[in-house]
């Protein structure tokens, strides 16, 4: 157990608090004015996590807090430490619910992990979104190509998607011209390391075993996230020139290069989060044995 006196614990606390708000203050604001954000915006929208809980600050598992720790007593997964009444870490044996969950995420993450990078999809999922279709997911902003050059794109490159939560919006028109079929049944066993949507969802993963996993670790994995979505949405055939993206026009041979190349950086810093993510998860699966 590591112990954290209350000046070290507030100072990481106030550190969190800062990190996070760049991302969490235009959320606010925005909802305030009932505006919305397709880069920004998504990773609150898809993963049902509100902004209090990313700006909540806790340890992890194997911390206890020392000093003035009132706060955590309100959270239901923290118990005080029976040989010190000012100390209080999370309880790790209220995993045990969810045993479950955690083996099929350290299975996930142990495949992907293993499976070499494909980096041929070249972003075509949002394409395959809007293919042969009137309507278009996010109305509020015009399509820079025409429907024409979507339906080109798509059948001149082809449909590679190996991840089901992408998958299950293309059109009905585009499920059929993907190569493979992913349902939630096989999806650990073609989960790959070079999907966008696989290292987004590291930040949910992460968040599944909030308060054990540690804010630093989530914070990691949002930033992450952020960064592959931006790239989604830069190579989306939307126009989102006036919210500062440039688009990537994987719709030409050095678009493609282009995004391939920033995938792989990607799939880079996933790949490090990836492992030490199922690191920390492997822990507290041991722990609730």
């Amino acid at each position: 157990m590591t112990v954290l006196l209350e000046g070290e614990w507030r100072g990481r606390q106030l550190a969190h608090a800062a990190r996070v708000q760049p991302w969490v203050t235009p959320r606010l604001e925005r909802k305030k004015l009932g505006l919305t954000h397709p880069v920004d915006d998504f990773l609150f929208d898809y993963y049902p996590y509100s902004v209090n809980k990313l700006t909540t600050w806790h340890p992890g598992y194997g911390v206890e807090l020392q000093g003035e720790v009132a706060e955590f007593d309100l959270h239901s997964a923290y118990r005080r430490l029976n040989n010190d009444a000012n100390g209080i870490s999370a309880d790790v044996s209220q995993l045990a619910t969810k045993a479950d969950r955690l083996d099929l995420v350290i299975r996930l993450l142990a495949g992907t992990s293993a499976r070499p990078a494909q980096l041929n999809c070249f972003g075509l999922h949002e394409w395959a979104m809007v293919y042969q279709t009137p309507d278009i997911r996010h109305a509020s902003f015009p399509l820079r190509v025409s429907d024409e050059v979507v339906t080109a794109t798509v059948d001149e490159i082809g449909l590679r998607c190996t991840h089901i939560d992408a998958y299950r919006f293309f059109t009905d028109a585009a499920k059929p011209l993907n190569i493979i079929e992913p349902t939630r049944e096989n999806q650990p066993d073609l989960e790959q390391p070079g999907c966008l949507h696989a290292n987004m969802d590291l930040y949910k993963y992460a968040m599944w075993f909030t308060p054990w996993i540690s804010s630093d670790l989530i914070a990691d994995c949002f930033e992450l996230a952020r960064s592959a979505r931006t790239l989604d949405m830069r190579a989306a055939p939307y126009d989102l020139i006036d919210l500062g993206y440039e688009p990537i026009r994987i719709e030409t041979p050095d678009g493609r290069r282009e995004y391939v190349d920033e995938q792989r950086a990607i799939a880079e810093r996933a790949q490090n989060l990836r492992i030490e993510l199922a690191s920390h998860l492997q822990v507290l699966r041991a722990a609730t044995r």
